[in-house]
């Protein structure tokens, strides 16, 4: 390596090192430790086709795909004769292959989503050229739900396909699954498919008490969870999980790679799933519970201290994403805040400790002070 390149990466890592401290606006936990699993990357870890059918190339990490696949199944309920699932690119994939499934299974469904939910279930009905109604939403980013049993009692014929958003992006707010379920019985609706969006929440509501259910043992469909950002990790990842009477429709034999055809991905990454492995053996079930109560509590501390400021503000429940006005652009700049219209977040992650609120804090209170 010639010296230029070396100080050339040499001042890029000091750069990424900066803009950690201060990045608090996406929903990603920056505190991990990788180190053991470096030498992995001499590898072309290809986890070439189906996660449960072995593929004629043989550098790949199927084994811990479908242990983190199993932890994910265990977690959501999922019964292991009916489970099936993969490690994804990224949570946008996991809602592309929910829908994308519900579309196989209801061809001339309709898909409901609410404004709040994320940009990627716009695209799937694009891409897969399926009729959607957007659903309008509560001021906290919960979906309407009299507005949406009017949308399907205008097309009471037709089967539904259903986004609902655990945990919204911008809001943090979580979809009652249980209203939804009672709005379609109400109207005798039978051909329906509901795919869960639950990114960032998805690692955190099962161990919330009180925190609403949302698992398989009630009729949803798929659910995609990112790897990324509540567990960790360098590589963006996530997990998508459904019922294998689904996948059923869908898959096709490949002959020359020896596997099925069942994701989104023909080359999938291999080393994604050993960082989760990895993860989730290194911290365990109480392990990412404390972790859920230390980005739940400094949530909290956060908004009384915005409170306290009168600075207008929102938190929704069971959430660790903290909404507020807009501050000044020099604040959006320097803590990396995320922002729609009037309103910027901050999510509150195993990063974010009290001492960063506070320094946030003083920033904000140093602005309004000049205004």
């Amino acid at each position: 390596m010639s010296d230029s390149v070396g100080e050339e990466l040499l001042s890029f890592l000091k750069e990424l090192e900066k803009r950690r401290e201060f990045a608090t606006g996406y929903p990603y936990n920056l505190s991990y430790d990788y180190t053991p699993l470096l030498n992995l990357f001499n590898f072309t870890l290809n986890n070439l086709g189906d996660p449960y059918v072995e593929s004629n190339y043989a550098i790949d990490s199927r084994k811990y795909e479908q242990e983190v696949l199993d932890f994910f199944a265990n977690l959501y309920k999922l019964p292991d004769d009916d489970s099936w699932g993969y490690i994804t690119s990224c949570g946008t994939e996991g809602n592309l292959y929910g829908i994308w499934l519900g579309r196989e299974v209801y061809p001339d469904g309709i898909l409901y989503s609410s404004e709040d939910s994320h940009y990627s279930v716009a695209k799937a009905a694009r891409l897969f050229r399926i009729e959607h109604v957007v659903v309008n939403s509560q001021p906290t980013g919960e979906i309407e739900y009299d507005h949406f049993e009017e949308m399907i009692q205008q097309n009471s014929r037709r089967p539904i396909i259903i986004n609902l958003n655990i945990g919204t992006t911008m809001k943090g707010a979580i979809d009652n699954l249980d209203v939804v379920l009672n709005i379609l019985k109400r109207n005798q609706i039978q051909d329906f498919y509901i795919h869960c969006d639950a990114a960032l929440s998805g690692m955190m509501l099962p161990f919330v008490a009180n925190a609403p259910q949302v698992n398989f043992t009630k009729p949803i469909s798929s659910i995609a969870i990112s790897g990324h950002k509540f567990i960790g990790s360098p590589l963006v990842c996530g997990v998508v999980l459904t019922r294998k009477e689904f996948v059923n429709k869908i898959e096709t034999s490949i002959d020359y790679i020896g596997s099925k055809d069942t994701t989104i991905l023909g080359s999938r990454n291999g080393h994604a799933p050993l960082f989760l492995w990895y993860a989730l053996k290194k911290k365990d079930y109480q392990g990412l519970a404390k972790e859920v109560e230390f980005c739940l509590e400094n949530s909290q501390y956060l908004f009384n201290n915005l409170q306290l400021l009168n600075y207008p503000c929102m938190l929704n429940n069971f959430s660790n994403t903290v909404v507020f006005k807009k501050p000044p652009i020099q604040l959006v700049k320097k803590w990396q805040l995320a922002t729609q219209g009037d309103w910027a977040h901050m999510v509150v992650m195993q990063n974010i400790n009290r001492h960063k609120i506070d320094t946030f804090i003083t920033d904000l209170k140093g602005f309004r002070y000049l205004d």
